[in-house]
């Protein structure tokens, strides 16, 4: 990274730092793989449903011509929903709405192109093939994006940015992008109030003030540019905005709000000035009764599912050392009343007593406990953990009502003793055996990024919601598991856009 602590004595700053011209490949491959594996997964679809539904006899031609046609039209109608767009792609909830419309629209069409052509497919047929090139779409772009995130944590695969900002909201959205290094982005510099920057321990990012924004961004090397509401006037802003587009450099207006679902916030141009609505959280008894059935038909679900491995698991355990099989601990859930969590057991039986001795090696800020290396975590134990197996029994606590699938993860008692009053409000909905955070920041050390993602779920949680997060975890797993095996690359690679057009 450039020195960037200093300040220019005359007019012409710096040569531009040089970009690498092996960005426009790179960015260019993350493209083709993922409308690649789109494709794959349409012409799998289709090609699977024509075969199962018996359209073998047609001939190798007429297979491959519809198979080949039904392909484009099912790329067609993920470009039309905009699932080629970072901006679009990057909010799960999103993507999968506009998934799910896309293959509506792509049995559309295999319907209009039937009673067009007379291909005699039949409509179950075609229904089933956009069923499953949905469910494929899905795993496709589910293996992506843990892929990407692998990479990004990696460096590879990043932009650069600028902040136009030094208050305290820059503080936080860099220490949010730092938080989360698989949305890759990587911030260059600030620019903004440099005392303001030494006051907030910002100084080694700041590059100088706004009146040269325009300069000092294309010398940073970044292709983005994140403004803070306070960063910058009014009228600078519409300047800089018609400047930097000008030289292709992507603009983010930060809003200053946190905790908000996005979706919750909608455009309202008034007088031909955009301005965001705000709607309120609108929550009824049924989402509540919905979320309870969800989680006892799928708990109850899973534990047939998974018996077999909690029986091989309950045996590893009691021959590991003899000891017993599960270990229950207090925990605080729902109201602030406490209750009895159940995990398959993974340390030393008198792992509870060692704890006051290893304090001093705690890996986490704040009053949450974690150590990579966990010295009282037993062989067993360590492989419970790393495929999250050890969380299994606490299906058992969901089917009893202490639990959901989805929500905060319950804290001991200890540990909400320490909690500032404002994150009590995590008390407010059901414990989760996974959550935001698990999904978001589990390795990440920042209990304020334990409360944030937390008290985000407070205030928006949903159904659809839950149904991401539960798919997140999904990802987490495979991403843990193929990081165990992958072999780290000795070199990295940053790229300067992100992986789809802006």
């Amino acid at each position: 990274m450039h020195d960037t602590t200093f300040d220019w004595a005359g007019d012409n700053p710096p040569a531009p730092a040089p970009v690498d011209p092996s960005n426009v490949l790179k960015r260019n491959k993350l493209k083709l793989m993922l409308l690649g594996g789109d494709a794959v997964a349409v012409a799998i679809a289709t090609a699977a449903s024509l075969l199962v539904f018996g359209y073998a006899y047609k001939g190798v031609l007429w297979f491959a011509g519809v198979t080949g046609a039904a392909t484009l039209g099912g790329m067609w109608a993920l470009r039309s929903q905009g699932l080629f767009l970072a901006r679009v792609s990057a909010v799960r909830v999103v993507e999968i709405t506009r998934l799910t419309r896309a293959s509506g629209i792509f049995a559309g069409l295999l319907l209009l192109v039937d009673r067009l052509l007379h291909t005699q497919v039949r409509v179950l047929a075609i229904a089933s093939a956009a069923v499953a090139a949905l469910v494929l779409l899905v795993i496709n772009r589910s293996g992506y994006r843990s892929w990407l995130a692998l990479a990004r944590r990696r460096n590879e695969f990043c932009r650069r940015v600028v902040v136009l900002g030094t208050d305290e909201e820059a503080v936080r959205l860099i220490d949010l992008f730092r938080t989360h290094p698989e949305l890759g982005i990587r911030v260059a510099g600030i620019i903004g109030d440099r005392r303001q920057a030494e006051n907030r321990r910002l100084s080694d990012l700041w590059l100088g003030d706004v009146h040269r924004a325009e300069e000092l961004i294309e010398w940073a090397g970044a292709s983005g540019v994140v403004v803070l509401p306070s960063g910058v006037s009014s009228a600078r802003l519409n300047e800089l905005i018609r400047n930097l587009h000008g030289k292709n450099v992507h603009i983010h207006l930060a809003t200053g709000i946190s905790g908000i679902d996005s979706r919750r916030l909608r455009s309202l141009p008034l007088a031909h000035e955009p301005l965001l609505y705000v709607e309120a959280v609108s929550l009824g008894k049924l989402q509540h009764v919905a979320k309870r059935v969800f989680d006892v038909a799928v708990a109850s679900i899973a534990v047939l599912v998974v018996s077999p491995f909690m029986i091989v698991a309950a045996l590893a355990v009691k021959l590991n050392d003899g000891g017993p099989v599960f270990f229950k601990q207090e925990r605080v859930g729902r109201g602030g009343k406490t209750f009895g969590v159940l995990k398959f057991r993974t340390m030393m039986v008198d792992a509870e007593r060692q704890l006051a001795r290893l304090s001093a090696g705690n890996e986490r800020r704040g009053p949450l406990f974690k150590m990579i290396d966990d010295p009282r975590v037993t062989r067993v134990g360590r492989l419970l953990r790393e495929s999250s197996i050890d969380e299994l029994p606490q299906l058992f606590n969901v089917i009893r009502g202490e639990m959901s699938l989805v929500g905060p993860r319950p804290a001991l008692p200890a540990e909400v003793a320490k909690f500032p009053a404002a994150l009590r409000a995590r008390e407010q909905v059901m414990p989760g055996i996974t959550g935001l955070w698990q999904v978001e920041a589990r390795d990440n050390p920042s209990f304020d990024a334990y409360s944030r993602l937390d008290l985000f779920y407070v205030e928006n949680w949903s159904i659809t919601l839950d149904m991401m997060i539960i798919l997140g975890t999904v990802e987490q797993l495979v991403m843990r598991v193929v990081s165990m095996v992958r072999k780290p690359k000795a070199a990295a690679m940053v790229v300067d856009l992100p992986v789809t057009s802006a």
